[in-house]
């Protein structure tokens, strides 16, 4: 299982929100990139990259941020405000390796397709579920969308990887929704785990489910979890 060590953007520096709120954020660093090479060196081979910005105002605020970090030479995938191609592709051209659509796919499910279509393994979608339910913008804005049956409509749809989120998880340091990822398993979909991961067993159980990647984010900077302990668990060496 891959583990991506999370890196959330706000104003260009490295923070951590719970359960999305921006009222409730901890600074953790003011240089996203040497964040990302102090990650590098203690294993990681990948990262999870948010402009919590991006995602509010709905176009990239941290390029130059989420650029820095990619010149690091470690897989990137990035999510926050990307909405149009023309960001898809300046993303790209920047050294990310896969970007994830979120309030667009969610909105306008033919970009999910176009991109698809035009851009492959290189597209991702976030699925952010608030009591089972797709969120959006940010997590501000709560739809009627069954979170489980749109990842089942993206597997259909020829999208490879889903990187779902419990928000009600989400920076709680309390442990994630093991049966959401589950049902999740049972889909042909490259599922990334996502919100509130915190304890070594529950690297051990979504690594024997079958999950393809999980993400840590506050239980690193709270050294709640240790990255290279984390790593030889999931057995991304």
């Amino acid at each position: 299982m891959k583990i991506y060590p999370a890196i959330d953007l706000r104003g260009g520096s490295v923070v951590r929100l719970v359960r999305g709120d921006y009222d409730r954020m901890s600074v953790y660093a003011q240089n996203p990139a040497e964040t990302a090479q102090s990650l590098m060196a203690q294993g990681a081979k990948q990262l999870h990259v948010v402009d919590l910005d991006g995602a509010l105002e709905g176009e990239p605020v941290n390029f130059g941020a989420v650029k820095a970090i990619a010149e690091t030479g470690l897989f990137i995938e990035v999510g926050g405000g990307i909405r149009n191609r023309e960001r898809i592709e300046k993303y790209l051209s920047a050294g990310v390796k896969r970007v994830i659509l979120g309030t667009r796919a969610a909105k306008d499910f033919s970009f999910v397709e176009e991109t698809v279509a035009a851009y492959g393994d290189a597209i991702a979608v976030g699925v952010d579920a608030s009591n089972g339910k797709v969120a959006i913008g940010g997590w501000k804005e709560i739809t009627d969308t069954d979170s489980m049956e749109f990842c089942k409509r993206l597997e259909q749809a020829g999208v490879k990887t889903v990187i779902y989120t419990d928000i009600s998880r989400d920076g709680e340091l309390k442990g994630t929704n093991l049966p959401a990822y589950e049902r999740l398993a049972d889909l042909s979909l490259d599922i990334i785990a996502s919100g509130g991961i915190s304890f070594e067993h529950e690297i051990a159980t979504l690594r024997d489910m079958g999950i393809y990647g999980a993400i840590v984010g506050k239980a690193i900077y709270e050294k709640k979890l240790d990255l290279a302990r984390v790593l030889e668990i999931a057995g991304d060496k």
